[in-house]
């Protein structure tokens, strides 16, 4: 007999891994809605149809969705992943079927408010008429889906099936706020009394997440130390206030890790396998990472520490820290290996390094998972110098890999790379507090000498590679949340 689901929860995002994914925001609704199925409830996940997406098998649904004074002809293809998951494509070329999901050549496409506000209004349309269910939540994910629970807030009697769900609003990168002109009021159809200050309003513009913020029952974001941070000037990016309102509804939940992906003793994009009990397989890992990027592996080569790096080249990521510190890390016996794509400067910076220390240095631009793996498994160390970092998965991953993370103590780095002292018995990696490239060299520093004591370098790993960030606990505390959010309903 099928166990009942204690919960019902309709989520909105933009991305989902694996079919779309720019970052965490990806990863997370790719193993959260997994992680709550394993918990017995059920989760409908609402996202485009992007070009090249490689839709699951499932039925396609004819629609026609409302949207100011527009009537989309959309299809939905509606795949069921499990008894308890299934995902909703909302599959509309003339929006979905381009080259990026938000931007071309560097331009945020100029109608990305009618694209998500297609999007939102699929999803609750889907939900009401689509299904015989009723929900227990609306998961909001990220400016994109907004417009959710706004909607839900302005006009309750249209969607009855979720007209007691409980509403949540998620917040992955406090820096991408969905700011629009006010002209899209009256083009969505919405009414002027969702463009106030206590709604939608953002300094005379409107704001896809500050609606979802205002309109929901309970707001979180992706770990305890972002949230805290985004309450204060300098990490709120102006919406430190609009936070500090939500009070104690406003929370960090830490993103977990998927630990079946991510996983040493049974990866296949590894040369070799290990685990803490054996570390023999590391060693493998290491000579095939250095034979990837041409850079000398003989045993040599292989008693110097591999300082790995794979990141989106941006600013935020920290990479001008390298930059400035870059001719005193070039002074340390170690090699470096770095993997990302982003902003041209960056990219340049990085392959002018390589340039000047081809035996140190092995670059490359662009992005491969396999390599990405490779990375974490052969490095002996993982940098992390982010000026912000709302969670920050790679550090998980490095942790489970045996591979010491050196990090900016900002955000969830904070939250999970306890910092090595001599007589730390839980120290996993190394922290620096300072966004300044001494601080960043000081600690890079400490982390090639302590690599030679071999005793204490195997403690740093072994206590890594038994922390538990996976993502049971995580999907435990949002169940919390859920139930929270839908009692607050229950009192509107």
């Amino acid at each position: 007999m099928a166990r009942t689901p204690s919960l019902n929860i309709l989520m909105v995002a933009s991305e989902a891994a694996p079919w779309a994914k720019t970052g965490g925001l990806g990863d997370v609704l790719g193993a959260l809605p997994d992680a709550l199925d394993l918990l017995d409830h059920r989760v409908t996940v609402v996202l485009p149809a992007y070009r090249h997406v490689n839709l699951p098998p499932g039925d396609v649904i004819a629609s026609t969705v409302p949207v100011g004074g527009t009537a989309y002809d959309i299809r939905l293809h509606v795949a069921t992943l499990s008894e308890r998951r299934r995902f909703v494509f909302v599959d509309y070329p003339p929006y979905f079927d381009r080259d990026g999901y938000y931007s071309a050549g560097g331009r945020e496409y100029p109608d990305n408010d009618r694209r998500f506000a297609l999007l939102a209004m699929a999803a609750l349309q889907y939900a009401e008429q689509q299904t015989s269910e009723t929900f227990d939540a609306v998961h909001a994910h990220d400016w994109q889906a907004g417009l959710v629970p706004l909607w839900l807030r302005l006009d309750p009697g249209r969607w009855p099936r979720l007209r007691t769900a409980g509403l949540v609003c998620t917040i992955h990168n406090l820096l991408y706020q969905g700011l629009f002109p006010r002209d899209v009021v009256p083009a969505l159809g919405l009414p002027w009394s969702a463009f106030t200050i206590e709604a939608a309003e953002f300094w005379g513009q409107f704001s896809f997440l500050k609606a979802g913020i205002a309109a929901a029952d309970v707001v979180t974001t992706v770990s305890p130390t972002y949230a805290t941070e985004t309450l204060t000037a300098e990490f709120g990016n102006g919406f430190e206030g609009i936070l500090r309102a939500k009070g104690d509804r406003y929370l960090g939940i830490l993103n977990g890790i998927d630990a079946r992906e991510w996983n040493p003793a049974s990866d296949p994009k590894l040369p070799a396998a290990y685990d803490a009990s054996n570390l023999a397989g590391k060693r493998v890992c290491k000579r095939a990472l250095l034979e990837r990027f041409g850079l000398p592996m003989g045993d040599d080569a292989l008693a110097r520490p591999v300082i790995g790096l794979v990141s989106r080249l941006a600013h935020q990521k920290g990479i001008d820290l390298v930059a400035a510190a870059s001719p005193a890390l070039l002074q340390l016996d170690a090699r470096w290996v770095f993997l990302g794509t982003g902003d041209a400067v960056h990219e340049q910076f990085l392959r002018d390094l390589s340039a000047r220390a081809p035996s140190r240095v092995g670059v490359l631009i662009g992005f491969d998972d396999g390599l990405a793996h490779l990375i974490e498994a052969g490095s002996d160390m993982f940098l992390m110098p982010s000026l912000f970092e709302p969670c920050g998965l790679n550090q998980m991953y490095s942790l489970r890999y045996g591979t010491v993370p050196i990090v900016h103590a900002v955000g969830g780095l904070e939250d999970t790379v306890q910092n090595y002292t001599p007589r730390s018995r839980h120290a996993n990696g190394f922290k620096f507090r300072q966004p300044t490239a001494e601080a960043l060299i000081r600690v890079v520093q400490a982390a090639v000498r302590l690599y030679s004591d071999r005793e204490s370098w195997l403690q740093l790993i072994r206590q890594g590679m038994s922390e538990d960030h996976s993502w049971e606990s995580s999907a435990r505390e949002y169940v919390k949340v859920y139930k929270r959010a839908r009692q607050d309903a229950a009192t509107r």
